[in-house]
């Protein structure tokens, strides 16, 4: 079974910061794209960030010079640093990975979902 395990989600002061993480099993020996995305209340889904294998980045124009993505992938780990949180940043965020396991075809895969709320 793979899984995509994320954590690091919770309740933040606007202004405040959380650094989400998604670790990606095992199982999956080959990973291409990591990116972040998430979901507002009757919202639709928003590509937060992204980044490929070779490590180049692209950000949302919301969140551009305050969220930060980075991998590592001798740990098949995803993070998302986000800095200056506000009310907006509000929403459950979701980690996606483009991966390959052994003997399969490449596919997509996604976390559960952490939730994150910025409020004072």
């Amino acid at each position: 079974q793979v899984q995509l395990v994320e954590s690091g989600g919770g309740l933040v002061q606007p202004g405040g910061s959380l650094e989400l993480s998604c670790a990606a099993s095992t199982r999956i020996v080959s990973i291409y794209t990591m990116k972040w995305y998430r979901q507002a209340p009757e919202k639709q889904r928003e590509l937060v960030a992204s980044i490929t294998s070779s490590g180049t980045t692209s950000y949302a124009d919301s969140v551009k010079g305050r969220f930060t993505i980075a991998r590592d992938n001798a740990k098949n780990t995803v993070y998302l640093q986000m800095n200056s949180l506000k009310p907006e940043d509000t929403a459950v965020y979701l980690c996606y990975v483009r991966g390959q396991v052994p003997f399969t075809r490449i596919s997509d895969y996604w976390g559960q979902g952490t939730q994150v709320t910025v409020s004072s």
